[in-house]
């Protein structure tokens, strides 16, 4: 029997980015607010401190500030036609587990979506007729334009700090900056990283042959910075323990050295950790959402009462509280009806592994998101009509690490142990560089979430399932990207390149990307969306939805730039319309 607690203004289910920038402007707003977290409280003098920080051991291989299957896992399977099992430990991606979330073991790299991409659909049909958009596609335009997200993605960087270059300074192109992006109305606030030797052959060779190079965005910042909340942070040290650790330096953008020492001063705001959410609940007629039912770390069952339910979990498991909590029609692959699990997308990885003769790039002298990139060939940059796909990749040249456990990079055919393996280990560590294709994925009909019919949780909820494979438009791509990384690579002077084409089937085992998408995508339509385009809930006008769970299809990019845009975004719409007319906003 659930005990009863006193009514709150919001609760905000996840302390992660998106939770604890929303908990700390609507405390500030006056409002009551607890956040309820499924894992523990995480603080970097504590957590992350420097005498443990860069454990590998304990971090990168074991998994130490990361979800454990018996928390939360989901069921996976490549299409309809397979029996989906569960994941028993978690390999392709990776979602973080406590206060701070996956904004604690990220790389930092922080792109802006480019203005087509939020128009996808209507532009590609535009320049190339219908022809060319895949077989089975759910392509779907954004319910909001880069124009409107600009001051929110300005708002984001500058709480981050994110260290970078403009390229189109209120539409005037910029030198060293990317010329792709769209329109920006002021600098990064912090400059670029400092480029190691690999990313000035990669420059040097791109420039050569017409491309557009540019220092990636970082959130692993260049200078000494304090953000409008007063948080300060220190310049990055290039340890090369960024993704899979919490940073020592306050030097690596996350809610703990940017939102949370603000955050725990507001006095009307309360984080309870440790506790699972089990359901959002609803009233009678399933219109208004009451509160959330929990279960703490004793195993008691607790009702909050709240006037707005924020969910800001993982997206992932926003989607299967959605479905547990009955918000929403569950999406049906047989029959295309329904909407919760629809548009779930992935990431594409592939590129070139180069291998030369005579240099050292000291791949420990790394950052997270130390690295020079080009757009040339990412959303339609480029031509796409000879090519007959949909969709782009950025290209970067950059080193997150060259830690001493998980770092051996070595040539293809190589045995993995013995003495060969050493000899090759020691005569390619230091001349070793690789270039990636980071791309996008559309979504699919095929491609969904929903509810497992067979596996349950320790709760007795049924676990979710995911249906994901590659399609042939995003194999296509990102193996025509692999190409042009390889070109690149030649030209930077390897002696010897490697193609990595994407990885088929998709498997969940090996690692490639946390940044999964969609199952309850923002729309213009209730009929193909969840939510509407300010995040609510077109069923439940006093829930809102966070994270990138709400995309239509992925981009070419890492999507946290953008999920932190959102959040300002639907942020705005919470404070200036709904909490001054309660409900539906569209």
């Amino acid at each position: 029997m659930a005990r009863r607690l006193p009514h709150k203004d919001v609760v905000i289910v996840g302390l992660g980015w998106t939770g604890s920038i929303l908990a700390l402007e609507l405390a500030r707003s006056g409002l009551n607010v607890v956040a309820i977290e499924r894992g523990p409280w995480r603080d970097t003098a504590t957590d992350f401190n420097i005498g443990t920080a860069p454990d590998e051991l304990r971090y990168a291989v074991r998994h130490d500030i990361f979800l454990r299957p018996r928390q939360e896992t989901l069921t996976m399977r490549n299409n309809s036609s397979q029996t989906a099992l569960p994941i028993r430990r978690w390999g392709s991606f990776l979602p973080g587990n406590g206060v701070g979330g996956a904004g604690s073991h990220w790389n930092g790299h922080t792109w802006r979506f480019l203005p087509d991409d939020f128009r996808i659909r209507s532009h590609m049909i535009e320049r190339y007729g219908e022809k060319i958009m895949p077989e089975g596609h759910q392509i779907q335009d954004w319910p909001m334009s880069y124009d409107e997200l600009e001051p929110f993605y300005d708002r984001f960087e500058y709480t981050l700090g994110i260290s970078g270059k403009a390229g189109n300074l209120k539409g005037a192109v910029q030198p060293g900056g990317n010329p792709f992006e769209g329109v920006r109305t002021r600098e990064y606030p912090t400059p670029p990283l400092k480029q190691g030797y690999a990313q000035d052959l990669f420059t040097k060779a791109a420039s050569g042959m017409g491309l557009h190079p540019f220092p990636r965005p970082s959130a692993n910042i260049s200078t000494a910075y304090t953000n409008p909340y007063g948080c300060s942070m220190a310049p990055c040290t290039y340890c090369g323990f960024c993704e899979r650790f919490g940073c020592a330096n306050y030097s690596k953008s996350s809610p703990q050295t940017c939102v949370l020492p603000a955050l725990v001063r507001e006095p009307n705001f309360e984080a309870r950790t440790e506790c699972e959410v089990m359901k959002v609940n609803l009233s009678g007629d399933g219109k208004t959402a009451k509160g959330v039912t929990y279960v703490d770390a004793n195993g008691q069952e607790w009702e909050q009462p709240a006037d707005l339910v924020l969910l800001c979990a993982y997206g992932l498991f926003n989607v299967r509280l959605l479905l547990l909590s009955g918000i929403g029609k569950p999406y049906d692959a047989a029959s295309g009806e329904g909407v919760v699990g629809r548009n779930y997308a992935y990431q594409t990885g592939s590129g070139s592994t180069a291998f030369f003769e005579n240099v050292n790039f000291n791949p420990f002298a790394a950052a997270g998101s130390l690295g020079a990139a080009i757009d040339d060939y990412n959303s339609d940059n480029f031509d796409h009509g000879p090519h007959g796909f949909v969709g782009g990749a950025n290209i970067t040249c950059g080193y997150t690490n060259g830690r001493p456990i998980m770092y051996h990079p070595t040539p293809r055919g190589t045995p993995t142990w013995g003495s060969a393996w050493k000899k090759a280990v020691r005569e390619t560590y230091q001349r070793v560089v690789s270039l990636g294709a980071q791309g996008s994925v559309m979504s699919y009909r095929a491609n969904y979430l929903d509810l497992d019919p067979t596996y349950k949780d320790q709760f007795g909820r049924p676990l979710m399932r995911m249906t994901f494979d590659f399609q042939p438009n995003e194999i296509k791509m990102a193996n025509w990207m692999a190409e042009r990384c390889d070109e690149i690579a030649k030209a930077m002077g390897a002696k010897t390149t490697q193609v990595n084409h994407l990885r088929t089937p998709w498997d969940v085992v090996p690692y490639q990307s946390t940044h999964n998408t969609g199952g309850a995508v923002a729309g213009a339509d209730p009929k193909t969306s969840v939510l509407n385009r300010y995040l609510q809930s077109w069923d439940v006008p006093n829930v809102f939805v966070m994270g990138a769970c709400t995309f239509p299809q992925n981009a070419g990019y890492n999507p946290t730039g953008t999920v932190g845009a959102l959040t300002y975004w639907a942020l705005d719409a919470i404070q200036n319309k709904y909490l001054k007319s309660p409900g539906a906003l569209v």
